[in-house]
Order: C-alpha cells, then sequence, then structure tokens
C-alpha cells in the first residue's frame, strides 16, 4: 500500500525576525489560497504542520476543506542556519550545503537537520501508512528530507524552489517510490 506526503513549503512571508510568529505576506495569503485548491482533489486524511505561522497559514485552507485538525510537528520546523543573524545568507547557506558536517555558530548543520527531518517523516510513515498527508513545511528542511530519500535533490534544487511549493512524494514503506511536483507559478 502507498503512502503520499504532500510536502507544502510555506507562501511568501512578511519577513520579521521572529522565525516562530511570521506571518504572511498578502502575496502568502493568495497563494495559500491556490494550495487548497490544488489539493483539494485529493482525499487528504491527514494534515501536519511545522509550528512556524507562515507554515501553519500556508495549510490551514486544506486542513478546513478536509474538516482535519492541524497536528503540529516541531521538527518540520526550518533548520536553524545560526543562532544569530548571519552577513550573506546565501554564502552562508552555500557553505552548510558544501558540507554536511558544518554548522554556524549555535545552528544545525545539514546532517543535523536532515537526521531530525527525516526521523519524524519515518513515524510520520509508519502512522499513517497508506495514507495521504499535507505536511506544510520549510524549503531547507524539506530539500533535506527529500535528499536522504534520492541524492539528486541538492542545494541547486533547493535554489530552484518556489514559496509556495508542492511536491508529492510516494513511498511503498519507507521507500521513495515517485516525486511529482505540483506547483509551478504561472508568470504573466
Amino acid at each position: 500500500m502507498k503512502t503520499n506526503i504532500y510536502f507544502v513549503r510555506h507562501a511568501h512571508s512578511t519577513y520579521t525576525p521572529d522565525e516562530l510568529n511570521r506571518p504572511l505576506s498578502e502575496r502568502g495569503f493568495l497563494d495559500a489560497k491556490v494550495v487548497t485548491e490544488t489539493l483539494k482533489s485529493v482525499n487528504i486524511d491527514v494534515v501536519i504542520s511545522s509550528p512556524y505561522k507562515r507554515a501553519i497559514q500556508t495549510v490551514e485552507g486544506i486542513a478546513q476543506h478536509f474538516d482535519q485538525t492541524i497536528m503540529m510537528e516541531e521538527d518540520y520546523k526550518e533548520r536553524l542556519l545560526s543562532k544569530v543573524p548571519v552577513d550573506d545568507f546565501n554564502n552562508a547557506i552555500k557553505k552548510v550545503w558544501e558540507d554536511e558536517h558544518f554548522s554556524w555558530e549555535g545552528g544545525e548543520s545539514n546532517y543535523i537537520a536532515q537526521e531530525r527531518g527525516v526521523s519524524v517523516t519515518k513515524k510520520v510513515l509508519d502512522i499513517y501508512h497508506g495514507k495521504n498527508i499535507v505536511v506544510g513545511t520549510h524549503g531547507n528542511i524539506m530539500v533535506l528530507i527529500m535528499k536522504y530519500f534520492d541524492s539528486k535533490y541538492d542545494y541547486h534544487f533547493w535554489k530552484e524552489l518556489d514559496m509556495p511549493d508542492i511536491y508529492k512524494l510516494t513511498f511503498e514503506g519507507e521507500k521513495l517510490i515517485y516525486v511529482n511536483h505540483l506547483w509551478r507559478r504561472k508568470t504573466i
């Protein structure tokens, strides 16, 4: 029996240094409605989210549509890059992708963040075997999880993600058998 996890990278947010409570932007709320429309035709059994507000807000429409309660899962939160803001985000993030064991002061290495994300994903696959699961999450942790199951998902793949983005991962047990990209922003 196959299990489908629909990883939903959160929509665009209004920047604040408060990671936990950073809300969606006006564009983000509009895109969250498109996420709901995209997933309405799927029989969603479970909705899980990172505890970060922007991730919750991105999937709450789909939870409401299917009359589901959003279950919070701490381990789907974004990877902590550093305990203090970095001067050059692009170089800082590139460095952790180049060396999976490197971490900035107080931050998580790719290896540690991936271990956290994969552990919770395996738990979800076990508990909700055969179900369709939406997971509201973040770009880095999502790609690190995907990379564990297929090494082609890397830094360059992460750089190409959209906000929001949706990837359907189909599993047999813990084996990833198929990935389908369900979101692409329409450019005018």
